[in-house]
C-alpha cells in the first residue's frame, strides 16, 4: 500500500506541470495546484492516499528541502546599501530620483505588516477563535518568497524598482517569520534548552561558510560528472545544520534554511542552483506538497462550524495584515501597482506550511486550525496572482529608454544614429563643425555646440546619457574626452581611434577605465577578412530583413538545453557564444549556460523576440 501511494503521488507530480502546460493554466501557482490534487486524492475525496512511515519521511525531506532552497532565494545584496563616493552624474541623477528608495520603502512596507499581524493576532484570541497570540502573528507575517519571484519573473520585474521592493518584502516575509519561529520553538517545545545554545546553530553556520568561502574559486578543476563536488556540498550543509539545529532544541527547518543561506553565500555557479532546484523540485517538494493536501482533511473541517467560521477570518487576517503595505508602495509607485504589489504580498504558503508543521509538533493548534490556517493561505495564493496580473502595468521609470550620444558627425555615426534611434534608444547627435552641422541637420537632430571642451559640455548635459559614442577623428581629443567621460560617471564609453601610435600607448589606461575602442581600419580589415572566409557575412550586415544579434542568457529554462533542442532554432543562427571570457564555435551539440553571450543572426522581424525569450531573468 505504501509503494502503492507513492505512485499515485509521484504520477500526479508528472501530470500536473503537464496538464497546465496543456490547458494554459497560469494563474495558480504550481505548488497550490499539488495541495489541491493532493486534497482530491486524500481523505477528503477519493481516498486513494495514505499517511504511512515512508510518506511522512519523505514529507520532512520536502520541508527540509523547500527551506533550503528558500534560503538560497535571498540575495543579501538587496538590503545592502551603496556606500562608495557618487559619480558627478550619478549626483546630478539624483535630483530626478524617486524620494523614497526601494530599501526603504520595503523596510517600512514590512514593518507595517508585523504591526498588523500582532493586531490580528490580539483580535482572534479577543474573540475566542484562536488564542495562541504569537503563533498566530508568526503565521500572519509569512509571505511566500518562491510564488513572488514567480510572479515577478512572469511580468520581467526582477531587475525593476517596483519588482526589486516586493522581492524584498517578500524575503523579509520568510527571514522574519523563521526568526520568530525558532524563538517560539524553543519557548514551547518539551525538548529546548537554554535560549543561549540557539547561537550555536549561527555560529556552526559560520564557521562552514568561513570553511568553504573559496570552494567555487577552483570548483571547476574538481567537479566531475561522476562527483557532482557542489551537490555533495549541500547535502553536508542541510544535514549538519538541521543536526546542530535538532541538537540544541530548535527545528530542523532552521538549519535547512540557514544551509541555504549559507550556501548562496558562497556564491555557487548558476548551474549548481539549477541542479539543486532540479532534485528539490522534481522530486522531494512535490511529495510535500501534495501530502500536505492529502493530509488537509475537508470534510472534518466543514463539519466543525466553529472551523468553518475560523476559515473566511483566518483569510481575511491575512489580508489586513498585508493591507498598510499599499500605503508604503503608494510612496514611489502608482496606485494600480500598489494594491497589484500589496496583492501579491498577501500571498503564503510556504513558510505557513512550516510554521503549521512545527505548531503540530508542538500540539500547539489542532488538526481543524491547522487546516483552517492552511487552506485560507491557498486561497490567497489563488486570489493574490489574479489580482497582481490584473492591475499591473509598467511605471514610467521602467520604460525610460536607454540614452546615447554621438559626439561627432560623419558618414559613420549618422547612419548608426538614424538606426538607434528607430529602436529603444535616445539619441542625440553633437558636433561643433558648420559644416557638418549644415550637412546632415536635414537627416538626424543635431546639436550645435559653441566648443568640444569638456567642461564646456559637462554644463550642457552632453554627458548626461548612458552611453556616450566619441566619433570624431582628432585621437587625442577623443582620449582626454574620454577620460573625462567615465570619470564624470558615464556607463559606457565608445571611442573613435585613427591614430594607431596614441592608440598602442594608451590601450592599457584605457582598458583599465572601461572605455571600449574602435577604428576604421581595423573594422574594415574585419570585415574584408569574414568576407573572404564567409562570403555571406556582408549580405548579412547590410540585408533589410536580416541582422547579427547579442543576448545573455539568463533564462534558466534554457540552461543546459543543445543547441539543436531550442525550440526557435529554426528562426536563428547562432554563430558564437562568449563564455568565461573566450569565445566558442557551437555545434548541435553544445549546451547553453547561464549568462553566456550569444551572438546570432535573424531576421530583424523575430530577433526581439529571441533576445526577450534568452534574455527574461528566469
Amino acid at each position: 500500500m505504501n509503494q502503492l501511494s507513492l505512485l499515485i503521488i509521484l504520477l500526479a507530480a508528472l501530470v500536473i506541470p503537464l496538464a497546465m502546460a496543456r490547458f494554459k493554466i497560469t494563474f495558480l501557482p504550481t505548488a497550490v495546484v499539488e495541495i489541491i490534487v493532493g486534497v482530491f486524492l486524500g481523505p477528503s475525496v477519493f481516498n486513494w492516499i495514505t499517511s504511512s512511515s515512508t510518506l511522512d519521511i519523505l514529507q520532512n525531506v520536502g520541508v527540509i528541502f523547500l527551506l533550503f532552497l528558500s534560503g538560497m532565494e535571498i540575495d543579501f545584496s538587496l538590503f545592502k546599501r551603496k556606500n562608495r563616493e557618487l559619480t558627478p552624474l550619478e549626483e546630478k541623477g539624483k535630483q530626478h530620483q524617486a524620494k523614497y528608495s526601494v530599501l526603504a520603502v520595503a523596510i517600512i512596507g514590512y514593518a507595517s505588516i508585523v504591526v498588523m499581524s500582532i493586531l490580528m493576532a490580539y483580535i482572534l484570541n479577543l474573540t475566542g477563535l484562536f488564542s495562541d497570540i504569537w503563533l498566530s502573528a508568526i503565521l500572519f507575517m509569512t509571505i511566500s518568497l518562491g510564488i513572488v519571484i514567480a510572479g515577478l519573473k512572469e511580468k520581467e520585474l526582477l531587475s525593476k524598482p517596483f519588482g526589486q521592493t516586493i522581492l524584498l518584502i517578500a524575503a523579509l516575509g520568510e527571514v522574519v517569520p523563521m526568526v520568530g519561529l525558532t524563538f517560539y520553538a524553543s519557548a514551547y517545545s518539551p525538548h529546548s534548552k537554554s535560549l543561549w545554545l540557539i547561537l550555536l546553530i549561527l555560529v556552526a553556520a559560520a564557521l562552514l561558510f568561513w570553511r568553504f568561502k573559496a570552494f567555487f574559486r577552483f570548483f571547476d578543476q574538481i567537479n566531475k560528472s561522476t562527483t557532482q563536488v557542489d551537490i555533495r556540498l549541500s547535502f553536508f550543509m542541510i544535514v549538519t545544520l538541521v543536526t546542530v539545529a535538532e541538537s540544541v532544541g530548535a527545528e530542523g527547518i532552521l538549519g535547512a534554511f540557514l544551509a541555504g543561506i549559507v550556501i548562496k553565500l558562497l556564491e555557487p555557479h548558476e548551474e549548481t542552483k539549477v541542479r539543486l532546484d532540479s532534485i528539490g523540485y522534481g522530486f522531494f517538494i512535490p511529495i510535500f506538497f501534495i501530502m500536505s493536501g492529502v493530509n488537509l482533511n475537508l470534510r472534518e473541517l466543514v463539519s466543525n462550524p466553529h472551523t468553518l467560521l475560523l476559515i473566511p477570518v483566518i483569510f481575511v487576517g491575512y489580508l489586513i495584515a498585508k493591507a498598510l503595505v499599499f500605503a508604503a508602495l503608494k510612496m514611489r509607485f502608482k496606485t494600480a501597482n500598489a494594491i497589484a504589489g500589496t496583492a501579491m504580498s498577501a500571498t503564503t504558503i510556504t513558510v505557513v506550511l512550516a510554521v503549521l508543521q512545527v505548531a503540530s509538533h508542538l500540539h500547539k493548534i489542532t488538526d481543524q486550525q491547522s487546516g483552517a490556517f492552511l487552506l485560507s493561505a491557498v486561497i490567497t495564493c489563488v486570489v493574490g496572482p489574479l489580482v497582481f496580473n490584473k492591475l499591473y502595468s509598467a511605471e514610467a521609470e521602467d520604460l525610460k529608454k536607454t540614452t546615447v550620444h554621438f559626439i561627432g558627425t560623419n558618414l559613420t555615426t549618422v547612419p548608426v544614429a538614424q538606426q538607434l534611434a528607430k529602436g529603444w534608444y535616445d539619441v542625440t547627435m553633437y558636433t561643433n563643425n558648420q559644416h557638418n552641422y549644415r550637412a546632415f541637420n536635414s537627416e538626424i537632430s543635431i546639436t550645435l555646440l559653441d566648443s568640444l571642451d569638456a567642461e564646456f559640455m559637462i554644463d550642457h548635459g552632453v554627458f548626461d546619457a548612458d552611453i556616450v559614442v566619441f566619433g570624431q577623428i582628432n585621437s587625442e581629443k577623443n582620449y582626454q574626452l574620454a577620460k573625462t567621460a567615465k570619470k564624470y560617471g558615464v556607463r559606457r564609453v565608445i571611442v573613435r581611434f585613427e591614430d594607431r601610435n596614441i592608440l598602442d600607448d594608451r590601450r592599457d589606461e584605457l582598458d583599465q577605465l572601461g572605455v571600449e575602442l574602435y577604428n576604421t581600419p581595423d573594422v574594415n580589415i574585419s570585415m574584408l577578412r569574414s568576407l573572404i572566409e564567409a562570403p555571406s557575412t556582408m549580405r548579412l550586415m547590410t540585408s533589410t530583413e536580416s541582422s547579427v544579434y547579442e543576448v545573455a542568457l539568463r533564462n534558466s529554462r534554457y540552461a543546459d538545453i543543445q543547441v539543436r533542442n531550442i525550440p526557435f532554432i529554426d528562426k536563428i543562427t547562432i554563430t558564437q557564444i562568449y563564455r568565461d571570457k573566450r569565445f566558442i564555435r557551437p555545434s548541435g551539440g553544445t549546451s547553453l549556460k547561464l549568462n553566456d553571450r550569444i551572438i546570432f543572426t535573424s531576421s530583424k522581424s523575430e530577433a526581439p523576440e529571441v533576445r526577450r525569450e534568452l534574455g527574461k531573468l528566469n
